[in-house]
């Protein structure tokens, strides 16, 4: 495995427990169960209905494209060699949206609504982060 020069996320408290599903090849999301409102990001509290009781709940991993950027300049060193390159907001069936980046297009065959799926890529022996594919 290269060097991965990216930002990785912070791997405490709930996040830690997300990219921990994530590793084992599971997007998992929150689950409040009073309510039955998916979330993320990971926190303590519904937003819906403010409960404390939840769970992490198996997703479907299928979604589709909500919106993207190009980024042409890389804001941080470690896109360098990435640019141009496109931050994608998928919405999963559950309802919930994410911010990852796609495996196998390039910026200028994204389509709005495209049906997406979910892959995982171990980028470090600590981190595998969920990116997305065309299905």
């Amino acid at each position: 495995m290269s060097e991965y020069k990216k930002p990785l996320p912070e791997l405490d408290g709930l996040t830690a427990e997300f990219y921990g599903w994530c590793k084992k090849g599971e997007l998992r999301f929150q689950r409040c169960l009073s309510c039955n409102g998916w979330r993320h990001v990971p926190r303590e509290m519904c937003p819906e209905c403010a409960s404390t009781d939840w769970e992490w709940q198996r997703s479907s991993g299928k979604g589709k494209i909500f919106t993207w950027t190009v980024a042409e300049r890389p804001m941080h060193p470690g896109f360098a060699d990435a640019a141009p390159y496109a931050p994608v907001v998928v919405e999963l069936e559950e309802g919930v949206r994410v911010l990852t980046e796609m495996t196998d297009c390039m910026p200028s065959d994204l389509v709005i609504d495209m049906p997406v799926e979910v892959t995982f890529e171990a980028v470090t022996p600590e981190v595998t982060l969920p990116k997305f594919k065309k299905s």
